[in-house]
């Protein structure tokens, strides 16, 4: 069975290391300079340093022999570039073997989720949603993983759940494609409101609450757009909003606490060196929101932080000062 990875970065690496336990795969990047790097050491040391490719692992910059004769095509870029990669796997590949979508969040401009630019771009296609709390670092290393395959029929998930479970990840079906990708997006909005937090000294337990009241948040958003509410307090809810809130490898969370250290976004946004979805999230999220109905004032807080309204200082106070409310 022969696997194609698109996008290099360090999830592309850590998924391509995963599959090659169990199948042929060949890893793609448009960037030469970083397929003759990653040839060379069988290391990505740019994304994902200390972990080693196996020789099963083929690395090109053709895309054009990346999808050839595969049984299964992972899209592992960022939710900015999913639609520019799907027209071009399109035109070589079509939508003969199925697709799993690893990137979360909200395409710039038209505010979709991935799976509805995948909807859009390729209705016929066969596709799963990946989601749940993993670290790139974790995968690559070979460390045990908890997560969830969405699509709207198991068969697609299928073909990846076995050769995830070979690699050392294990997969839970759900058919709620809208609270799994809601889940996904929201997380990482919370997660900057939680390294704010951090950074301000506020403590372990103003923390714990933050997370808790921030997927009450990303659950009244999700359940009015169509998602089943027990979603949220699964792997791609709970599960990710705890490890992306939690830990220090998170990007959302380390640009949270660079805020609350004084830095502007731009310059937290340049020692981060990586792309923090829950920018771009959060004012998707709110503009939901208030077309929903629905309250959502963590996020909110961190869309005025972001726009430089307020101060991570003032956002907090102006959290707790609310009008006490029926917490359900």
């Amino acid at each position: 069975m022969k696997i194609a990875v698109i996008g290099a970065g360090a999830w592309g690496t850590a998924l391509a290391s995963l599959f090659a336990r169990s199948s042929e795969v060949t890893l793609y990047s448009g960037n030469h300079d970083l397929v003759h790097s990653i040839e060379q050491r069988r290391e990505n040391r740019r994304y994902l340093p200390g972990v080693v490719l196996s020789d099963s692992v083929q690395i090109t910059d053709s895309l054009v022999d990346a999808l050839r004769a595969v049984s299964g095509v992972v899209l592992a870029v960022p939710t900015r570039g999913l639609r520019r990669t799907i027209k071009a796997c399109q035109e070589l590949h079509g939508d003969s073997a199925p697709y799993l979508v690893t990137c979360k969040g909200f395409e710039v401009g038209s505010g979709l989720l991935p799976f509805q630019v995948i909807q859009e771009v390729l209705p016929k296609a066969r596709y799963a949603i990946l989601s749940g709390p993993s670290f790139a670092k974790d995968v690559g290393f070979g460390k045990p993983t908890i997560v969830s395959l969405a699509s709207s029929e198991e068969s697609s998930a299928a073909v990846f759940s076995g050769l995830l479970l070979r690699g050392g990840m294990r997969t839970y079906f759900n058919q709620d494609l809208i609270g799994v990708s809601m889940g996904g997006a929201g997380k990482n909005v919370i997660a900057i409101a939680a390294g704010m937090s951090d950074a301000l000294g506020s403590g372990a337990s103003a923390l714990a609450g933050l997370v808790t009241r921030g997927l009450s948040e990303i659950s009244r958003v999700g359940v009015a757009l169509g998602g089943k509410p027990q979603t949220f307090m699964g792997l791609s809810g709970m599960g990710d909003l705890a490890l992306t809130c939690f830990s220090d490898l998170s990007r959302n969370r380390r640009l949270g606490q660079a805020l609350g250290e004084g830095k502007s976004v731009a310059e937290a946004e340049t020692a981060l060196g990586q792309v923090a979805e829950g920018i771009h999230a959060a004012n998707e999220i709110k503009a939901l929101a208030i077309r929903l109905e629905v309250e959502v004032p963590i996020t909110t807080a961190v869309t005025r932080v972001l726009s430089n309204e307020i101060s991570p200082d003032e956002a907090a106070k102006e959290l707790f000062a609310r009008i006490p409310r029926s917490e359900i």
